[in-house]
C-alpha cells in the first residue's frame, strides 16, 4: 500500500507521497514514488504513483526512454496537462497488459500535476483504465493510496486561496495520521511545492522517520490534538431534542 496526495491552491501544487512498499509482512521495502520532469521556462510535471510497483516503475521508464529518444509525443511535447494525463494513462493501461493480460493485481494510479507555458496551473488523477479527473474549487486535493486516513484533515483545512506553505505542512499532517493508523504506508516522505507561474522545479525534500522535523510535527500534531479535545463542551445528557 502506499499514500499520495496532491494539493492545487492558487498559488501553486503539492504533493506528497510516501515510500514504502511490500508484498507480505515479510517483505517490505522502500521506493520513491515522486517523479519530475520539466524544461525550465517552458513547462514542469510531477508525477505521483500507487499500485502495482512494477507497472508504475515500467510506467515512470517509458517516460523517461521516450524523453530520451524524442519519440513525437512524450512529456516535453504535449501541449497541456490534460494531454501529458491521456499519454501516462495510455502508458499505464499498456503496461498492465504487458505479459500478463491485464487485470486487478496489476492495476496503478497516478497524481500528475504541472503547468504548461501558457496556461495555468493543473493537478489529476489518473486511474487504471487510463481516464482521469481533474481537482476543482469544491475539491482542490487528490489523493491515491490509503486515502481515508488524511483525507479529514484535508477536507477542514484546504481550500483554494489556502496559502503553499500551509498546504504543505496539511499535506504533511494527513501523511503523518496515514502512517500512524496504516503500517504499510510509512516514511521517508517526499514533499514538493510548486510555484505557480514559475515554470522551475519544485522545492523539494524528505524526510526519514528518524528526522528531526518530522518527530518535532508528530509530537506536536499529537498534543494539539488532545489539547483540542480536552477543551470540547461536555456531553449533556439533559439536553432533549425539542422537535
Amino acid at each position: 500500500m502506499t499514500y499520495c496526495v496532491g494539493i492545487c491552491v492558487r498559488s501553486g501544487l503539492v504533493f506528497a507521497s510516501d515510500s514504502r512498499t511490500n508484498a507480505g509482512v515479510d517483505s517490505v521495502s522502500e521506493y520513491s514514488k515522486m517523479y519530475s520532469f520539466g524544461v525550465p521556462g517552458e513547462r514542469q510535471f510531477t508525477i505521483c504513483t500507487a499500485g502495482n510497483l512494477a507497472t508504475t516503475q515500467g510506467v515512470i521508464a517509458q517516460i523517461e526512454r521516450d524523453i530520451r529518444n524524442e519519440v513525437e509525443t512524450n512529456l516535453m511535447t504535449v501541449r497541456s496537462v490534460a494531454d501529458a494525463a491521456t499519454y501516462v494513462g495510455a502508458l499505464s493501461v499498456a503496461q498492465q497488459e504487458k505479459h500478463t493480460g491485464g487485470g486487478p493485481v496489476f492495476e496503478a494510479s497516478f497524481l500528475l500535476g504541472g503547468e504548461v507555458l501558457g496556461s495555468k496551473c493543473r493537478l489529476l488523477m489518473i486511474y487504471p483504465a487510463g481516464n482521469y479527473i481533474e481537482s476543482s474549487a469544491q475539491t482542490p486535493y487528490l489523493q491515491v493510496g490509503e486515502s481515508k486516513y488524511g483525507k479529514p484533515i484535508l477536507d477542514r483545512v484546504i481550500t483554494t486561496s489556502t496559502p503553499l506553505e500551509e498546504a504543505a505542512l496539511c499535506a504533511l499532517v494527513s501523511m503523518e495520521s496515514t502512517i500512524r493508523s496504516n503500517l504499510t504506508v510509512g516514511p521517508p516522505v517526499e514533499l514538493q511545492v510548486y510555484q505557480a507561474g514559475g515554470l522551475l522545479p519544485g522545492q523539494y525534500t524528505s524526510f526519514t522517520a528518524d528526522s528531526t522535523y518530522w518527530r518535532k510535527l508528530k509530537k506536536s500534531w499529537n498534543a494539539e490534538l488532545r489539547s483540542a479535545f480536552s477543551r470540547l463542551p461536555p456531553v449533556d445528557w439533559l439536553e432533549r431534542d425539542s422537535s
